[in-house]
């Protein structure tokens, strides 16, 4: 294993639109490249798509802070208002995006909606467990919309990624863990960022409510709970 202290060093920190660090690594480059294009898309939508947990939704606030652009739940479409969506900032981000799929009410909301966006000058961000060529649309029309605009996928975090996420989530935190911390994490935790926020957390919790520093010991008391 390289040693953790060295792996945020071939990551970057950037600025992030919403007020935070945002690393940037092989497994989300792709998708940071395609929203730094924006508004210059070749097409009035953009899908990213990954597994649980691989940041996309942070991608998505992201956006969404530099947009200004409302948010909707493909599940949600079929009932939403979306010519007040799409005015609001020409701008919409669609979460689980692919729970169209198969739902004709949902599809037909989401064709309007790609429509709106394309009359106006505006964009949607779709974000999905799948890409869009596995969705299984019914509707032909949308199939072809989807089909012609871009997707790109977002890997599940890598070791790098996730070693310099909880160091940095444990910085947000005023704490700095040792070398043997974070391998002893990244050893034993789900591979995704969403369980490092919650590691991280439950960890900084735990040392405050013990008045003890975050070692091994501590960390393995943590992850038990958890576990438990």
């Amino acid at each position: 294993m390289t040693a953790p202290a060295q792996l945020p060093l071939d990551l970057g920190f950037r600025p992030a639109m919403g007020g935070e660090d945002f690393l940037v690594a092989p497994s989300n480059g792709d998708a940071v490249a395609w929203l730094d294009r924006w508004p210059a898309w070749p097409a009035p939508a953009l899908t990213v798509w990954g597994p649980p947990g691989c940041g996309k939704t942070h991608l998505g606030q992201v956006w969404r802070a530099r947009s200004r652009a409302p948010q909707v739940t493909g599940a949600a479409l079929e009932d939403a208002d979306l010519p007040a969506l799409i005015d609001a900032a020409r701008a919409v981000v669609v979460d689980d995006a692919d729970a169209v799929a198969g739902k004709p009410g949902r599809e037909r909301a989401l064709f309007h909606l790609y429509n709106l966006a394309r009359d106006c000058g505006g964009h949607l961000l779709l974000l999905a467990r799948k890409a869009p060529a596995r969705w299984r649309v019914k509707l032909p029309d949308l199939r072809s919309r989807l089909k012609g605009a871009p997707a790109v996928g977002v890997e599940a975090p890598d070791e790098a990624l996730l070693a310099a996420v909880l160091v940095k989530l444990f910085a947000d935190r005023q704490l700095i863990p040792s070398q043997e911390v974070i391998g002893y994490l990244l050893a034993r935790m789900e591979r995704s960022l969403d369980a490092a926020r919650r590691v991280v957390a439950a960890i900084d919790r735990a040392s405050l409510a013990k008045q003890r520093p975050v070692t091994v010991p501590l960390v393995r008391g943590v992850l038990a709970e958890m576990e438990g």
